[in-house]
């Protein structure tokens, strides 16, 4: 398959699933996202450098991301970008007007693992299932490509968030 017909394949809109409902966009496990704009909006990024974040809890009840919040979005698979599914992502910090550092949630177990800290439970998850923060993989998220606000992590749970990514990667911690 020539370079060309794989780009177009990445961004041409994709028909909805009939999968989940979420802030009004149609996905399902393993989907497509229902626009090219979708797929667009979270990207996994390279991580920044020592000092290139500065973690701070700055949750508000608006319609922007906020560091400190759990939001759901459409994300891309790392072996296949177009292809992914709707999950939470913790809101890290603002990386500029539109887009906000994110790290993935899952409700796998991980517990010991060095890539993975436990965040325990909350809105987030519909079943009240435990839940991980994959410190291994960031985000960049648009404003646009949010599905829903889960509401936000509390702030003694970010804070030991915030120092075990400090401790990891060098990045600031605003107190």
């Amino acid at each position: 398959m020539g370079v060309l017909s794989r780009v177009w394949d990445l961004l041409r809109p994709r028909q909805a699933s009939a999968g989940s409902q979420r802030g009004g966009a149609s996905t399902r496990a393993g989907s497509t996202p229902a626009t090219a704009a979708a797929a667009a909006s979270v990207v996994e990024v390279d991580l920044p450098p020592a000092r290139g974040l500065r973690l701070g809890y700055e949750p508000r009840p608006d319609s922007f991301p906020d560091p400190g919040e759990i939001v759901w979005a459409w994300v891309p698979y790392a072996e296949d970008a177009s292809r992914g599914k709707d999950r939470p992502l913790l809101v890290l910090a603002r990386a500029d007007g539109d887009r906000s550092w994110a790290m993935k949630l899952t409700s796998k177990p991980h517990d010991g693992e060095r890539d993975h800290l436990p965040l325990g439970t909350g809105d987030w998850d519909r079943l009240g299932r435990p839940s991980w923060l994959d410190v291994n993989q960031i985000y960049l998220v648009s404003s646009s490509g949010l599905r829903r606000d889960a509401g936000a992590l509390g702030r003694a749970a970010y804070d030991r968030v915030a120092r075990a990514l400090s401790q990891r990667y060098g990045w600031s911690v605003s107190r």
